[in-house]
């Protein structure tokens, strides 16, 4: 099968479970074409980035983020491309039917790319609510041809609901084929929105589990215990939760090393915080990391926290494929009660989870943890187990094939209007 990924960023490191589907569908003989509005990580990327040669597949069909830039790009488009067919140009500014997507001038800069790339595909998958609207309307105005997948991960059906009104997707809903949330909790979420649960599949994202060995965790000789979260550095992450938790724990003695991979637009902030409660010792940000180095900080740590809430904005998270990572390398887990995570961490077998923003009883869970070592081993390979069962790439992607297969020999449904929410 040909098939075309629509992203936001590629390559990124934060969007593994992208970067598996794609790399497993090549594997399985497939031909793989990807589609992102920008370039992502241009200094650290997975090496399979460059082992399946990934950026000779992407096209960057995004309009530049700089004003100037935008406008001198506007003027080169139309005479580059738009030439080759004028009705493409006049359809992909129609306000009136695609909305923001053409006020924004999106759609122009994506079709521009498109026009004369022979983008005609067994399956065009979009990760992310927007990019498979964006994916239906470049197929309606003519410059891509494929059935359309949807992949939702957490804030397309949370943050971005809220910001744009529960009717955005209707035009998604109503002509897009198939609809993959990652959760059970996210399909319901489409079943709120008005989703045809006919079209719904759950397909979970998923690792490998090859590459990421298990062992079993013990009380460290030198009684340091380290613990461990990786994340981006935003909001819904609840990073600063996780600090205050791990800082009630060095106030009463307990003897800990608090690690954060990662980095984000509160990178700052919680420098800020580390500072303020005086535990800059004890915690420390150690910035972005390849996939190797985070294997290696995870081999030498002993709890992985992700404290994950919903942000002020409604934004959410899916299920992180690191909480799959660490507890694939038996790491027992503490983390919330939020989005699709109760789905995989089972609490009290491979880990715990308490409520959002609920740093007193993070401070208690972490703690009693802490003080039952017995515990780590049993629930390190629970956790392992259930990945195995549950999470395991090669399996999904297998699964993956045959959505693919079944959309493509179905036949297609009559077309109606597709007119979007203004």
């Amino acid at each position: 099968m040909k098939i075309a990924f629509i992203v936001n960023q590629f390559p990124t490191l934060s969007e593994t479970f992208v970067l598996n589907q794609i790399t497993g569908l090549i594997e399985r003989g497939h031909e793989v074409e990807i589609y992102a509005d920008q370039p992502g990580e241009t200094q650290k990327y997975h090496p399979d980035v460059d082992k399946y040669k990934l950026c000779e597949r992407t096209c960057y069909i995004g309009r530049p983020h700089n004003r100037l830039l935008r406008i001198l790009k506007l003027f080169r488009l139309p005479l580059a491309n738009f030439l080759k067919n004028p009705s493409v140009f006049f359809k992909a500014l129609n306000v009136s039917k695609y909305g923001l997507e053409a006020k924004s001038l999106r759609l122009l800069y994506a079709s521009a790319h498109l026009l004369g790339r022979q983008a005609k595909y067994d399956i065009i998958h979009a990760h992310f609510g927007p990019n498979g609207q964006k994916g239906l309307f470049l197929r309606d105005i003519g410059v891509i041809e494929g059935k359309i997948v949807t992949t939702f991960h957490g804030y397309d059906v949370s943050k971005y609901i809220k910001l744009n009104g529960n009717n955005i997707y209707k035009p998604l809903f109503t002509h897009g084929n198939i609809f993959s949330p990652i959760s059970n909790q996210m399909k319901y979420r489409l079943l709120e929105l008005n989703c045809d649960e006919k079209k719904i599949i759950i397909h979970r994202v998923g690792i490998d589990c090859s590459k990421f060995s298990f062992t079993a965790r013990h009380q460290p000789e030198n009684g340091k215990v380290k613990i461990l979260t990786i994340a981006r550095l935003a909001e819904k992450k609840g990073i600063e939760y996780g600090i205050l938790a791990v800082s009630n724990l060095i106030k009463i003695g307990i003897n800990v090393e608090y690690n954060i991979v990662g980095d984000g637009p509160l990178a700052k902030d919680i420098q800020n915080l580390i500072k303020k409660l005086n535990i800059s010792n004890y915690v420390k940000l150690l910035g972005w990391k390849q996939q190797q180095e985070v294997i290696s900080i995870m081999d030498n740590s002993h709890i992985f926290l992700a404290p994950s809430i919903t942000s002020e904005t409604g934004d959410q998270e899916g299920i992180p494929t690191v909480i799959m990572e660490a507890m694939a390398m038996g790491l027992p887990v503490v983390s919330t009660y939020h989005s699709g995570i109760p789905e995989l961490v089972e609490n009290g077998v491979s880990g715990f989870l308490v409520p959002e923003k609920n740093v007193d009883a993070l401070t208690e869970r972490l703690h009693y943890l802490l003080k039952h070592p017995d515990m780590w081993g049993d629930m390190g390979r629970a956790g392992r187990k259930f990945v195995e069962s549950h999470y395991n790439i090669d399996t999904l992607n297998e699964q993956l094939v045959e959505i693919y297969q079944n959309i493509v020999h179905t036949k297609n449904e009559k077309n109606t209007v597709i007119t979007a929410t203004l």
